[in-house]
């Protein structure tokens, strides 16, 4: 007779696994995917040792500072010219807008032959929050410029007598003459010019001539340029038996001016194609 209370309490069968993943783990299979995982898929992982960390790191140091001064140099340039440009650029079609405006053949004629009328002329063309008829003084500029070997710049700061002075909007301080300021004759053809000065950031340093103060001149018929690069030497080739380029740096070079005269500076940037190369 079968004892069903007996069945019921009776343990089942024995039906437990055996894990045998742990003895697969550490046998040969395991081996063989460790080394194949290492060969073909590169996930053998080392690590380095302080030794090398340091070592890396002060490689690492030793051309950041061989290089970062150097590139930190190359952008405070180009931004001194991106910003002499812009001025450069607004200066000339304002002179080409003034004799667009009044019909003139040139800027003599359309008025800025005449001190008086180049007070007029910044505030209509430039938005200007500083007048400064005292020339190129305090609060438009400072009074101790220097050139790029440190030698102090020497100037009339008794005003600017042929023209008018003012701080722009863009951070820019300029002075501008009177077109008829000055006059040159050369191979049978005379002229007039005036000078610019420019201060790119106004107070603001360096304060060094070919930096970020540049003095140029333009003529009546609305270039910019060096004094002997007259319109005579543009458009008839009468450039004082050199070429453009030439003129425009010779004389005082551009690390050695000691007047706003001398004007080489810019006559780099015009020969390397506003590129701060000096």
């Amino acid at each position: 007779m079968i004892d069903f209370k007996a069945l019921e309490i009776a343990p089942p069968p024995d039906t437990t696994c055996v894990d045998t993943s742990d003895r697969l783990s550490k046998g040969r299979f395991y081996k063989f995917s460790k080394n194949f995982n290492c060969f073909y898929f590169k996930r053998c992982l080392k690590a380095f040792t302080l030794a090398e960390v340091l070592v890396t790191l002060g490689i690492i140091g030793i051309v950041s500072a061989m290089t970062v001064p150097s590139l930190m140099q190359n952008h405070q340039r180009k931004t001194y010219v991106t910003q002499l440009h812009k001025v450069y650029n607004e200066l000339q079609q304002a002179f080409i807008l003034e004799m667009t405006e009044k019909n003139a053949v040139d800027l003599r004629e359309a008025g800025l032959g005449v001190s008086g009328n180049m007070k007029g002329f910044i505030q209509k063309h430039f938005k200007v929050v500083q007048t400064c008829d005292n020339g190129i003084k305090t609060p438009c500029f400072v009074t101790d410029y220097k050139n790029l070997n440190g030698t102090a710049l020497a100037y009339n700061q008794s005003g600017w007598s042929c023209g008018n002075c003012a701080a722009i909007a863009s951070g820019a301080s300029i002075c501008v003459d009177n077109v008829k300021c000055y006059s040159s004759n050369y191979g049978g053809y005379s002229t007039n010019y005036g000078y610019i000065f420019v201060d790119i950031n106004g107070q603001k340093g360096p304060n060094i001539l070919g930096r970020d103060a540049f003095v140029m001149s333009y003529f009546p018929d609305g270039v910019i340029d060096l004094p002997l690069i007259t319109p005579a030497c543009r458009t008839k080739g009468v450039c004082n038996g050199n070429s453009i380029q030439a003129i425009r740096e010779s004389g005082t070079t551009c690390e050695a001016s000691t007047n706003y005269e001398h004007q080489q500076c810019l006559g780099k940037l015009l020969n390397n194609n506003w590129e701060m190369t000096y």
